[in-house]
């Protein structure tokens, strides 16, 4: 059999996962290991949290915490919401452990000795009002090639072109919007055109990839590889190896894509197996190495890390890298940095695994980005209960009532079993082709020659006029339901696993769909529903249909002395005017009169109040916080409003309060 190391990208630790993340990389590597795993092949499936970079200390300080504290909390949430969707990982690690990072900066030396990285003195973008050196994807501008505003200063997120901080037209910092100043300063560069015409040659082999990864690698080959910093001015990371280098780390795309590596070294250490067992699945040509991925990963895991494995030189490179496309909600684009999306945590507390797990599979962005909606995840939910759940309750419950729950002593419809093995069969070849969609469609097709059987052989009259056809016509369809619970393993493990349990079977291999599993006298246990349908409006359960994420707080929050909160100026405010705020979808640009002056102020109120409702109105500002530039718009205060499951409310003074008074 042969050998798979099985990864999936590694889920940022900066907030909770969203449906979006399980459509692009998680869920497919799922069933993709899943499906191996029942083939017997021997596969590892590894992972981990992404716990580097800038984000992370802007989130710390937000929330008033330390970065480990962010990481350790959402490391913890991730984990858990993975499990509970039935991610098998092997292991999921984490890129703050102490073996990621000897790892990565023993490849960081090993390279360094190589000549494949140099210093440099450079120029880097200052935000002299965060008082931070700028990492690229902290600043906004115009894209050189496309002319979109929506470019960061390592890539256009409209056009894909990978670009350079001082190529952006416009710059500003993505943190508080000002505009950046130029300074000095020496970093450590991987010298990527190093690999330029080997990835030509490699890539231009790997036939079998998906076009739309093929076309995103040869871009920017096309366009020709430079030599790209990797080390960064902050204090977050793994340090840089070199005494010159002191208080400055890698910079999280060099080291991140090491982490799969970690987290295998990682997974054999803590099973106290040889330390040198990793390498069968990183350093031997015979191992297949598959990375789930989705497309905004490209860049990362077909030019940069292949460059990195091949510069080490004796590492295994990918076999394939099946990238799915966006799944998008409602048109727009799922983003836990952006605040949109549909949280799995929050999903999970509603409702089970499977019913998602299925949705998604038939609506994966595996070519073109598709588009979630909650009448989707109906249809979906309750196809699986009108087809599938039907069909394994119809029978199991005419067997407990007709033949005492055992299996009757007829003979099979071969012709029926057989349309289970040649369904298992396409599978397969779809299946090891990455196209998961279409190999659901034949499973769900498959439940439903189910029910079209069942209802041309009519066992309830049967029953009564030929007792042995009934026989027959029963002990094929629960062999049937056995094969079912075979070809859909892989996308709904947790259904799977009651039917198996209703029949009494032990796990099943791959092989054993159109097989005769269940034989004569075998008794089942009780029968029990595996899904429930969903009627209009079942959504609300959510509280509403587009579940925004919201930013999460830690359960301590810190405290501040009676003098440090005299600091904060309140006062009753007049809303004199309001605005909208080109390509701002959330926010007001609102006129405040507090008294001493009129003051603009940038809210988030577009989702809560119309203009009409917001002018006129009194409310409590906070008046001496620090401006910033929000979409354009120097803010020079903040409205107070209340935030809860009950929705979003601007606090009001009482009604014979003046503009300028003081709040206290």
């Amino acid at each position: 059999m042969s050998r798979y190391m099985v990864t999936s990208a590694l889920p940022y630790a900066n907030g909770p996962l969203h449906l979006g993340h399980l459509a692009g990389a998680y869920l497919p590597a799922d069933i993709y290991t899943r499906y191996k795993r029942m083939n017997e092949h021997d596969i590892l499936f590894c992972s981990g949290t992404d716990e580097h970079g800038v984000p992370i200390t802007i989130t710390a300080e937000k929330m008033g915490i330390t970065p480990m504290q962010v990481v350790d909390k959402f490391h913890s949430i991730i984990t858990e919401d993975f499990k509970r969707f039935g991610i098998s990982f092997d292991n999921f690690s984490r890129t703050t452990q102490p073996e990621h990072k000897k790892f990565a900066q023993s490849v960081f030396l090993e390279l360094l000795e190589k000549g494949h990285i140099v210093p440099r003195d450079m120029k880097q973008l200052y935000c002299p009002n965060c008082n931070r050196y700028l990492p690229d994807r902290y600043i906004n501008g115009t894209c050189p090639k496309c002319g979109s505003d929506e470019a960061r200063g390592d890539q256009c997120e409209s056009c894909g072109t990978w670009t350079e901080p001082f190529e952006l037209k416009n710059p500003q910092c993505g943190i508080c919007g000002s505009t950046p100043e130029t300074r000095d300063t020496r970093h450590w560069f991987l010298l990527l055109d190093h690999f330029q015409e080997w990835l030509e040659g490699w890539l231009g082999g790997q036939s079998d990839w998906k076009p739309n990864v093929l076309k995103y690698c040869n871009s920017w080959l096309g366009d020709g590889l430079r030599e790209r910093a990797i080390t960064r001015d902050i204090s977050w990371g793994v340090p840089v190896p070199l005494e010159e280098a002191k208080g400055k780390v890698l910079y999280v795309w060099f080291e991140a894509v090491l982490g799969y590596i970690s987290s295998t070294k990682e997974f054999f250490a803590k099973a106290g197996k040889d330390s040198n067992e990793w390498k069968k699945y990183w350093q031997d040509p015979d191992t297949k190495l598959v990375q789930f991925i989705g497309k905004d990963n490209i860049v990362f895991h077909c030019i940069i890390e292949p460059s990195l494995l091949h510069g080490l030189g004796n590492y295994t490179l990918p076999w394939n890298v099946p990238a799915n496309e966006f799944l998008n909600i409602y048109g727009q684009k799922f983003s836990t940095s952006k605040g949109t999306g549909i949280g799995l945590g929050d999903y999970l507390k509603h409702f089970d695994p499977d019913p998602m797990r299925y949705a998604l599979a038939v609506n994966a962005p595996e070519n073109r980005d598709s588009d979630f909606s909650w009448l989707e995840y109906q249809s979906r939910n309750n196809e699986l209960a009108d087809v599938l759940g039907n069909f394994i309750n119809r029978t199991l419950k005419f067997t407990a009532s007709k033949f005492e729950g055992k299996v009757p002593d007829g003979e099979l419809d071969m012709d029926l079993l057989n349309k289970a093995k040649k369904a298992s069969e396409e599978m397969a070849f779809l299946i090891d082709s990455f196209k998961f969609k279409k190999a659901i469609s034949i499973a769900m097709e498959l439940a439903r020659e189910g029910n079209r059987y069942f209802d041309s052989a009519k066992p309830w009259k049967s029953f009564k006029t030929d007792k042995e056809e009934c026989a027959r016509t029963v002990s094929s369809c629960l062999n049937l339901c056995a094969s079912l619970a075979v070809v859909f393993e892989p996308f709904i493990p947790f259904s799977t696993e009651k039917i198996r349990r209703m029949l009494v079977l032990p796990e099943l291999k791959w092989s054993d769909a159109g097989t005769v599993l269940l034989k004569p006298g075998h008794q089942f246990a009780e029968t029990e529903i595996l899904f429930k349908k969903l009627e209009d409006g079942f959504e609300k359960i959510m509280d509403k249909a587009e579940v925004v994420i919201q930013e999460e707080k830690m359960e301590e929050t810190p405290e501040v002395d009676f003098e440090t909160f005299m600091k904060i100026e309140f006062k009753v405010g007049k809303i004199l005017s309001v605005d909208d705020i080109k390509k701002a979808k959330k926010l007001y640009k609102i006129e405040v009169d507090t008294g001493d002056r009129v003051r603009t102020v940038v809210a988030g109120m577009k989702n809560h109040y119309s203009k009409e409702e917001l002018e006129g109105r009194l409310v409590a500002v906070v008046c001496n916080l620090k401006p910033a530039k929000l979409c354009g718009v120097m803010s020079h205060g903040m409205l107070m409003a209340s935030d809860g499951e009950s929705g979003v409310f601007l606090l009001e003074p009482g009604a014979d309060a003046k503009p300028g008074d003081t709040i206290k």
